[in-house]
């Protein structure tokens, strides 16, 4: 099967990881186009043998990307398109049936109960997304929870198929080695108790609250892996309170064998350095950096994580969520660090989320759509239409307008990890 993966963009995030960690796994012969900001992974996946092309889209509203893609997935002829991200979902679906592809897949990574890729949900942006939607063959939900949001938009529950993000367990198993060299990199007493975090910094991740929290608890250290706008705040915010020297932000996280080359320290080792795991944000769609955190056998605090919360407890008895505050944050991490909880067992919900097991399923849902696009008449082409008018065959009132969800108060792209 020949697969074109189009994604928005290829920096540092959950979206792009788990693409390129299906690339190396899909029985597929693969390629990825890239709308804007080719980003670091970008050249991760062609070290990896994967062709990727960037389409250097201008801005929202950049509509000659539309027969630009037609005319690349046209040339391209594969069995099916595979669209990530929104705009990409967007505008992918309609270039795909501009060129003549009817086997259309999306997966929805990022989707919040009030906010997809970290901006607000409008109704603007749900009319547009179920119009293209209607485009596809099938929409992919990484979680139980995605998949009822989905429904409650009104996307009909035959065309959702859930297919879970997945990691590679193994990379992320406790390394006492790797422990005791990066708290001596770090100039971290051997015996200090250190939380942990990662992930983009921007406000939608909410690591404001796990700063603040740190500076409330004298003598607990944070390393806060990953870059972002909010670095800078962060850093003055852990100054003014006096905690400068226990708050170390790594900057973007890498390494030979992590998510991309790079110089940073990687989150595997990372996690082997610290003691409690924390995940503030309150609106997941997944959470790949808490099921990460339990695979090194650490103890998490979380603000949302639906792979954990769709589960039975027994799961992963180690994550425990708090109620989004500074006070109740710090009073968790108070208690963890009297009771000196150490390592805990690999929990059974790690186990459940093998990438492995992602990609079987996955290629079971290009089945089903290539099949049935065989089967089907025929995709009638769009043709590409001019700045204003719906393009032909678009549901009734289609437009098309910023396909880019409305920004967030703060004017940052907030799609990531």
């Amino acid at each position: 099967m020949k697969v074109l993966h189009v994604i928005t963009g290829l920096e540092v995030g959950g979206a792009a990881q788990q693409l390129r960690l299906l690339l190396r796994r899909l029985p597929a012969h693969c390629e990825v186009v890239t709308l804007t900001r080719p980003g670091p992974l970008a050249e991760a996946i062609e070290a990896d043998g994967t062709r990727v092309t960037h389409l250097d889209m201008t801005g929202n509203r950049d509509l000659s990307v539309l027969p630009r893609l037609a005319g690349l997935i046209r040339a391209a002829d594969p069995d099916l398109v595979h669209t990530h991200l929104y705009r990409a979902c967007v505008y992918g679906r309609i270039a795909a049936r501009m060129a003549g592809v009817r086997a259309v897949v999306a997966t929805e990574h990022s989707l919040g109960d009030a906010v997809i890729e970290g901006r607000r949900l409008t109704r603007g942006v749900r009319t547009l997304y179920r119009a293209t939607e209607r485009l596809g063959s099938a929409t992919v939900a990484v979680s139980d929870t995605v998949a009822a949001r989905l429904r409650r938009w009104g996307v009909p529950a035959r065309r959702i198929h859930v297919v879970p993000n997945g990691i590679e367990a193994h990379r992320f198993a406790y390394d006492p080695a790797a422990r005791a060299a990066l708290r001596a990199r770090l100039g971290l007493p051997p015996d200090a108790f250190v939380v942990g975090g990662a992930g983009r910094l921007v406000p939608g991740k909410r690591f404001d609250v796990l700063v603040r929290a740190i500076t409330q608890l004298p003598g607990i250290h944070l390393l806060l892996a990953g870059d972002g706008p909010e670095r800078e705040l962060l850093q003055r915010m852990a100054g003014q309170f006096g905690s400068g020297d226990r708050i170390h932000l790594l900057g973007a996280y890498g390494g030979a064998d992590g998510p991309v080359p790079g110089d940073g320290p990687d989150i595997p080792r990372m996690l082997s350095a610290i003691d409690v795991f924390v995940s503030p944000s309150p609106d997941q769609a997944f959470g790949l950096a808490t099921l990460e955190a339990l695979a090194s056998g650490l103890h998490v605090l979380y603000g949302s994580c639906p792979a954990v919360d769709d589960l039975p407890d027994d799961q992963a008895p180690g994550a425990h969520r708090f109620g989004h505050g500074v006070h109740e944050l710090a009073t968790a991490l108070r208690e963890l660090r009297r009771t000196e909880p150490g390592r805990l067992p690999v929990p059974p919900v790690v186990r459940r989320y093998d990438i492995d097991r992602s990609a079987q399923q996955l290629m079971a849902v290009y089945e089903e759509a290539r099949d049935a696009a065989r089967r089907a008449r025929p995709a009638a082409k769009l043709t590409a239409p001019p700045v204003g008018p719906p393009p032909q065959g678009l549901p009734p009132g289609f437009t098309l307008p910023d396909p880019s969800p409305a920004p967030a108060p703060d004017g940052h792209s907030l799609s990531k990890r």
